[in-house]
Order: C-alpha cells, then sequence, then structure tokens
C-alpha cells in the first residue's frame, strides 16, 4: 500500500462526519479535491470504505476500522513532530484551554505573546457556556479553563486575570423616561437572558431574585453575541458583561443603565485541578501569565476602569 498522510487526514475527516461537503470546509479544501483524494485512498483497499445510501454517505464497519487505525498513525506523526521540536530544546505539544463564552474576548490577549514566541505549540481552545468548561475541566479534557465564577465542586488552583463587570445595558433607542423607576424599568420591555448553565445567566437571576424584580417578559439567547444584537436591534434590555461590548458603546449603539447595585463584580480566572500534572508546556504557560498577566490586562483592558 502507498497512501499518504494526506489521505489519511482526508478520510479521518470524512469518516468523521459522514460528509464529504462538511470535510471539505473543515479542511479548507474543494469538494472535488476531497472526493479525488477518498477515490485514490479508497483504491488501495479491496473493501469498501464508505457506502451511499439514497444520498447520504456512511462508513462502513470496515472504514470505521480504518479510521481508528489513521488516527492513531496520525497521533503518532504529530507526537515526532513535536520531539524533533523539543528536541531543539523548544516549547511543542498541545495547549488546550475552555472558555467560557463571554472569555473570547479575555484569552486571545493573554495567549498571543506565548503562541508568537513558541512555533511549535498547537492551540485548542474551545468557546462555551460555564457548565460545559466546568465538565470539560473535570473530565480532564484540558490543561485550563478560564471561568468568571470558580466551581466550588473541584478542587482548583487559580490565577486572577482581571476584573468582569456586568452592567445593565439597553439600545439608546428604547431610553426611559428620566423620573421612571428603577423596578420599572424592568417592566417597560422584555429581558432577555442567556441559556441555563450560562455564568451571566445566573449572575443576573441571582441579582433579579435578590432585589424582588418583576421582568415584562424573558427571551432567551445562546450567547453573549446574539445577546448585545438583540440589545442593539432594540429587542429589550440585559446585564452583561462589559468586557463584550466596548465597540457597541462606542458607536452608541448600546448604553449603560445606571441601576442601584450594578455593576456586579467578579473576576476572570484561569484555572486547573490541582490534582493535574501539568505538562512542561502547560508550566511554561503559566509562567508566562503570571510574568505579563498584569502588563497584558492594564494594556488591553485598562479601558474598563473608565466604567
Amino acid at each position: 500500500m502507498d497512501y499518504t498522510l494526506h489521505q489519511l487526514r482526508v478520510f479521518l475527516k470524512v469518516a468523521e462526519y459522514n460528509s464529504i461537503t462538511r470535510a471539505s470546509e473543515d479542511l479548507f479544501l474543494t469538494q472535488p479535491a476531497v472526493s479525488i483524494q477518498l477515490k485514490k485512498f479508497q483504491e488501495q483497499f479491496s473493501i469498501p470504505l464508505t457506502e451511499v445510501v439514497g444520498r447520504q454517505l456512511y462508513v462502513t464497519d470496515f472504514g470505521k476500522e480504518i479510521a481508528l487505525a489513521a488516527e492513531k498513525i496520525l497521533e503518532e506523526v504529530e507526537a515526532i513532530n513535536y520531539k524533533t521540536i523539543q528536541y531543539r530544546n523548544q516549547l511543542a505539544g498541545k495547549l488546550k484551554i475552555s472558555v467560557a463564552s463571554t472569555g473570547k474576548y479575555v484569552m486571545p490577549y493573554f495567549l498571543s505573546d506565548f503562541m508568537a514566541e513558541h512555533r511549535g505549540v498547537d492551540l485548542i481552545m474551545d468557546v462555551t457556556n460555564k457548565t460545559e468548561v466546568v465538565k470539560s475541566l473535570e473530565e480532564n479534557k484540558v490543561d485550563f479553563a478560564l471561568v468568571s465564577v470558580i466551581p466550588d465542586q473541584l478542587k482548583t488552583n487559580s490565577v486572577s486575570l482581571l476584573s468582569n463587570k456586568l452592567f445593565l445595558v439597553g439600545s439608546p433607542k428604547l431610553r426611559l423616561k428620566e423620573k421612571i423607576s428603577d423596578k420599572k424599568k424592568f417592566e417597560e420591555y422584555p429581558f432577555l437572558f442567556r441559556e441555563p448553565g450560562s455564568a451571566t445567566r445566573m449572575a443576573m437571576e441571582d441579582f433579579i431574585g435578590r432585589h424582588d424584580l418583576p421582568t415584562f417578559k424573558r427571551m432567551e439567547l445562546t450567547s453573549n453575541e446574539a445577546l448585545k444584537q438583540a440589545v442593539i436591534a432594540g429587542l429589550g434590555y440585559t446585564i452583561m458583561p462589559l468586557i463584550g461590548i466596548k465597540n457597541a458603546l462606542e458607536n452608541n449603539e448600546i448604553e449603560i443603565i445606571p441601576y442601584k447595585g450594578l455593576p456586579l463584580v467578579t473576576q476572570w480566572n484561569l484555572i486547573w485541578l490541582k490534582s493535574k500534572s501539568l505538562s512542561p508546556l502547560a508550566i511554561a504557560f503559566l509562567q508566562h501569565i503570571e510574568q505579563q498577566g498584569e502588563t497584558i490586562a492594564n494594556q488591553f483592558f485598562g479601558w474598563t476602569e473608565n466604567y
């Protein structure tokens, strides 16, 4: 047999998605290019790797076995590449981080210089809600997690990166009368929520519950970006992190509405399990954060102190 690593990668993606279209998108290749590589790979086996039923492509049982073997081969090749880089006394490997959704506005700035300095490091950053972040940490799928609320159920170490301020915000289109009472602000228009499991949602519900605030109607959106766009469009009001609305504030698309007890202030924390044996790569990144974290926070997020 004379298959190539490229063919293995292509087949593995096709097997993962059961789709040439999705595989081509993931690999940044055209569909014909994926089809050609899949055909060349298939020609080296007398047993079908895939089959088409109706218009849907499926991987055969034999194909699934080959996909597992292909995954192991590619992992070994990746390990060889990392060892080669390490032999030159350079950091190499995968750095895996799970990030609470609003943290996507934070984490890249703390990674940029580190990734630029260590070219042999591959980054895997999963952006999701707090529940999934904690789950990935608990199941040891990641090295670090970025959260605004440290989970009580896990024994973790942490490093604080910067403060996280949450304000009541709305569109200037919905500006309320100056003399309206605080509670009435929550009755005039729908209140927009993040999905269950989100740290922002938890903070909002806790604040509303503690102050016994009425809400005219609730709408639920599954990301802070969707929440921001809904506010800009004038769908209603919400409480959301300042870190994600800088441009919207500067463009007068969103305004902060003063409210007693706000902003809510938490901290963005980089956390990891106490029981985890950190790799040399993870230790190096942690040292980078400890040495450069304050400088990065001041340089890129100093503007938040004005609010």
